[in-house]
């Protein structure tokens, strides 16, 4: 209700930035209607982007070259209409050419903002043109997916619309050598997963010569999925490591100690942190078990910490939904995108204590050598932007944390789908219990039950 009365006094913030922009868009299309008519040879499309490129070296800022290059890139894509080429070994049709909101959307971008877009208004396409405008710079510009899939087939399909434009366009991926890596990050435009763009920037930091460093700026980046990865996985660490020389034989006693504790008498578990501490009965149980008069000295500290990721194994980190068992090693699942993670291990000894308790060869712990969060990595460019479905829910961390406006891009056609709101169960069997009636009346209306 008081968000309803500020609307209406203060008017529809939203509303009044798409409004801003609506000129900018008319400019666009009356500089697009000039180049479709005049440009008649494909060669004429490079040879523009290269007069772009000199004028920005005179002197020309971004903002106002912005018609001239959103304008480029629309003709271009009425130029490729019907053009063919291969997107991850299938053949695909060019036929996509920016409806004015996708227009509006690639601006919003440009500008180092967030576009909340909705499924299937062209996200893809949306961020080719404020892509371009930034990589006339010659100092790169990083498009960030969640998966290396979508890295691959984004840079296949339009890297078409960009290299008929005249720039080059790479791809960063797991397991490519240092000189691979380094020509995907000398093109104009470069793709790759938030991992690979994070794990980079700590390979560089640790190398001794600058030879060997490929990511050297950090200019502009669009981050697809934004929400997920500037949000939901902010705080998850990169860590690049090396094995520790420490004895595994210790992870098997611990596992099998915490198995004499009882949760709620001996130790408590913090669901929402994802931590387990021992209470006073257990801290004296553990204590006549190890036969020491106190844990915690300072020669029993790390007994204690050992202890504690022995407990989170044991009761808070869970087979086949935290990690899986595979081939006789322990193989985490991201939370997020359910995909299994083959190379990438717990750390401070909680990788090994779930290996201990798994009954699998326990492997040396490993010491950290270089750590970055994917919040403080992207807070590093010099401009961020984003899109996603749904960012205005966010929109207050995305302002405090980052500087990102968000703003909610129009739809081209009006939504016919209708979007419930969520359903919350207070346990997993109340949910199958709801959708099963749910289903049980589905099929009385249609006769069929």
């Amino acid at each position: 209700m008081l968000q309803k009365i500020i609307s209406h006094l203060l008017g529809d913030q939203n509303k009044k930035a798409i409004n801003k922009l609506k000129p900018l868009v008319e400019k666009i299309n009356k500089f697009e209607e000039q180049y479709s008519a005049n440009l008649k040879n494909d060669e004429d499309f490079p040879a523009k982007t290269e007069e772009f490129r000199k004028r920005i070296n005179e002197g020309e800022t971004l903002d106002e070259l912005l018609p001239e290059a959103f304008a480029l890139v629309k003709a271009a894509c009425k130029k490729l209409v019907g053009r063919k080429w291969n997107v991850r070994g299938d053949e695909k049709v060019w036929e996509m050419v920016p409806y004015d909101v996708q227009l509006i959307g690639g601006i919003v971008m440009h500008q180092g903002n967030i576009a909340e877009m909705k499924t299937g208004e062209g996200k893809t396409l949306v961020c080719t043109m404020p892509t371009y405008l930034n990589a006339l710079t010659g100092k790169g510009a990083f498009l960030v997916t969640v998966n290396d899939y979508l890295a691959h087939r984004d840079a296949e399909w339009m890297g078409g619309l960009y290299n008929f434009l005249g720039l080059s366009v790479g791809v960063i991926a797991h397991g490519q050598s240092p000189a691979e890596k380094k020509a995907a990050y000398a093109c104009d435009i470069t793709y790759g997963t938030n991992n690979e763009f994070g794990f980079d920037y700590l390979r560089d930091n640790m190398t001794t010569t600058f030879e060997n460093v490929v990511q050297k700026n950090l200019n502009f980046a669009i981050v697809d999925e934004v929400d997920s990865i500037l949000i939901d996985e902010a705080r998850t660490p990169l860590i690049i490591s090396a094995p520790a020389g420490d004895s595994t034989s210790k992870y098997g006693r611990y596992c099998q100690l915490v198995e004499y504790l009882t949760e709620n008498e001996d130790f408590n578990i913090d669901e929402k942190s994802r931590a387990a501490s021992l209470s006073e009965v257990g801290i004296k149980k553990m204590e006549k078990l190890l036969g020491v008069e106190n844990i915690y000295t300072e020669a029993g500290f790390m007994e204690v910490h050992h202890i504690e990721q022995a407990l989170k194994a044991k009761a808070i980190f869970k087979k086949d939904i935290d990690y899986m068992v595979r081939d006789g090693e322990v193989v985490i699942i991201d939370e997020f995108t359910g995909r299994l993670m083959p190379g990438r291990r717990y750390s401070e000894g909680l990788h090994q204590a779930i290996e201990a308790k798994e009954g699998v060869e326990i492997k040396k712990e490993s010491k950290t050598l270089a750590t970055i969060t994917f919040q403080n990595y992207f807070r590093l460019f010099k401009k961020l932007s984003g899109m996603t479905g749904t960012a205005e829910t966010e929109a207050e961390e995305f302002m405090k944390i980052y500087g990102l406006d968000t703003i909610v891009i129009p739809t081209n056609m009006p939504v016919v789908r209708k979007d419930m709101p969520d359903a919350i169960y207070k346990n997993q069997k109340a949910k199958y219990v709801a959708v099963a009636k749910k289903q049980r009346n589905y099929m009385k209306k249609d006769n069929q039950f």
